[in-house]
């Protein structure tokens, strides 16, 4: 069975200021997930299943629908904030969506495979797609998760600071925790953090998170019970959010499971703000010149 590729693409885009995930940034007006749908497609993906705004949908369908048809598998899921309560009452206040956690499980009754998940405003490259198919048909299992890790030098802005998540791994290799570092900065000799942590100061070879998951189906039953928990304590907070790395720091802790991390050697464009577009530009049209993808990615 060949595996799925999960978008996140229902965020509010705020720091950016508009709906980046469709700006376009190829000749023939890709937008950053093209590339990405185009590097998991011939790394050898079955589906895609993109999470929006349900808002959003019908100019998102239009975009994608006459370049997948024909391509691969296509569906979409809408992050409702009344999804997956469970019988939990959402306090009429809160309008804030649930986190990137509670938008994978909103994939839960279109997925029934191993299943990479990714944000729909990152570019990550064939490398990493590439080992993310390996890993999904070859090693996932509901025992043994994956996360694909990047080099921190690899992923800052020169227009502004950023939040990652420090991977903290062991000896196999293995992700032991993620550590959600704000504020971060490339200087003229050191990346310093400023959010009054230790240590101020981080390797540029540090692995980072990009929100790059592998996982088994297993993890949707397990996520559902584990946002209940969620609700019961941090629910009345007006802006609490069940992130991915609760789900996997609690599937290591409570049940003992794997997290491999897989490290690539892809180039990661991120569009964290405006001022970045140029820089994925750039990025873009030098892959362009080398023959790693065509002019047109769907003609």
């Amino acid at each position: 069975m060949k595996p799925t590729l999960l978008i996140l693409a229902a965020g509010m885009a705020s720091r950016y200021g508009g709906m980046k995930q469709m700006e376009s940034f190829g000749p023939d007006g890709e937008t950053i997930m093209d590339y990405s749908i185009y590097d998991a497609i011939r790394s050898g993906f079955g589906k895609v299943v993109f999470v929006i705004r349900e808002d959003f949908a019908d100019q998102f369908k239009a975009v994608f629908e006459p370049k997948l048809q024909g391509r691969v598998e296509v569906a979409y899921v809408y992050q409702h904030l009344d999804a997956h309560l469970n019988g939990y009452e959402r306090k009429p206040e809160r309008n804030k969506p649930w986190g990137t956690a509670h938008a994978v499980l909103c994939a839960k009754d279109v997925i029934n495979e191993p299943f990479a998940v990714i944000n729909a405003d990152d570019f990550y490259g064939c490398d990493a797609f590439v080992k993310a198919y390996d890993f999904l048909t070859s090693q996932c299992s509901a025992s043994h998760y994956a996360i694909v890790g990047y080099e921190l030098q690899q992923t800052l802005s020169d227009h502004g600071t950023v939040n990652r998540g420090v991977c903290s791994i062991n000896n196999q290799g293995d992700l032991v925790g993620v550590t959600e570092r704000l504020n971060i900065a490339s200087g003229t000799d050191v990346i310093t953090c400023g959010d009054g942590l230790e240590p101020v100061t981080l390797q540029p070879d540090t692995m980072v998170s990009m929100n790059f998951w592998c996982f088994d189906p297993s993890v949707f039953d397990y996520s559902d019970k584990l946002f209940a928990a969620f609700l019961e304590e941090r629910g009345h907070e007006e802006k609490s959010e069940f992130f991915i790395p609760l789900v996997a720091d609690s599937f290591m802790r409570d049940t003992g499971g794997r997290v491999e991390v897989i490290p690539t050697t892809a180039l990661w464009f991120g569009v964290t703000y405006k001022e970045d577009a140029p820089a994925v530009k750039e990025g873009i049209t030098k892959l362009l010149a080398s023959g790693a993808y065509p002019a047109g990615l769907w003609r």
